[in-house]
């Protein structure tokens, strides 16, 4: 009875190795470049690692490329490789600090967007068959409201709206969130505060944004946040290094790990579409809308 107990026992082990757990695919965008996106980004992914999460994160700025850069990374291949078939996807990972894993952009290549089937075919399969099981993708899009970042956003579960107490960061981010609303049927939104001077600034700029939105949009945003004015920042990138590890005291590194406690706490996604491999589908899917949108 106990050797076939047992049996039973390591044959329920292999089927829940066999199926990897969802994973929680979040955009980190940006109506406005300059808000610190990209600095959002690599600190959230390193806060969530240290925190026992499994996170890969993958630079989606395939025009401006810079998370390799902030991180003090040099890739010799990205994703432009995996596409042209020259490198698999777990040849172009790269460690970063933590061990996160990052999926280096394809810096000037834009040809995501202009794949063919065969090509498709070919992502999907490259990310369902990483062999890292993983918990957290994070997307770190380029600025703007330009198809890729669209693409991105609509594919992931959660939005993150990162704005700044600037005109033109809140302009922006209302733009991109009417657009992502209207035109892409996206109605949820997170919203962070970034550079901002007190946690009530924080939430000031945020209700400036709902005010409008609540107005003039069918949406919700939440207030993810607040990610301090802080000089330790300026200094971790001068070093090419995530605050979060460079100066793990510092009011925004607290505010990162904040944050990736707030993070965590999000709702999972369905086993049902919550694996990569349906993020590339919901990807591509989502580029053949923009291909088949009358001009």
């Amino acid at each position: 009875m106990f050797m076939s107990e047992m049996r039973v026992d390591q044959a329920a082990g292999l089927r829940r190795m066999a199926q990897p757990q969802p994973v929680r695919v979040i955009a980190i965008t940006s109506g406005k470049g300059g808000v610190g996106k990209t600095n959002v980004s690599v600190n959230l992914s390193v806060a969530l690692s240290d925190a026992g999460k499994r996170v890969m994160l993958l630079d989606a700025d395939l025009g401006l490329a810079n998370v390799d850069v902030l991180l003090g990374l040099r890739p010799e291949s990205n994703l432009s490789h995996v596409i042209d078939g020259k490198r698999t996807l777990e040849e172009v990972i790269v460690r970063g600090p933590s061990g996160i894993m990052v999926v280096p952009a394809a810096s000037g290549v834009k040809r995501l967007a202009e794949l063919s089937s065969m090509e498709n075919a070919g992502l999907i399969r490259a990310f369902s068959e990483l062999n890292h099981n993983i918990d957290t993708l994070i997307i770190d899009t380029a600025a703007g409201i330009n198809e890729s970042v669209t693409s991105f956003s609509r594919a992931a579960q959660e939005v993150v709206v990162v704005v700044c107490d600037e005109p033109a960061s809140i302009t922006d981010a209302y733009a991109l969130i009417k657009v992502l609303s209207t035109e892409y049927g996206l109605h949820h939104f997170r919203v962070l505060a970034n550079q901002a001077q007190s946690a009530q600034e924080g939430r000031d700029l945020f209700n400036k944004i709902s005010r409008v939105t609540d107005r003039y949009l069918d949406v919700t945003l939440e207030f993810m946040g607040v990610v301090p004015h802080d000089d330790y920042l300026r200094k971790a990138v001068r070093k090419q290094r995530p605050v979060v590890q460079a100066y793990p005291r510092s009011r925004s590194s607290l505010a990162f790990k904040n944050l990736a406690q707030k993070t965590d706490k999000w709702p999972v996604p369905s086993a049902a579409g919550g694996h990569l491999e349906f993020f590339v589908e919901r990807l591509i899917q989502s580029r053949r809308g923009h291909m088949e949108m009358p001009a």
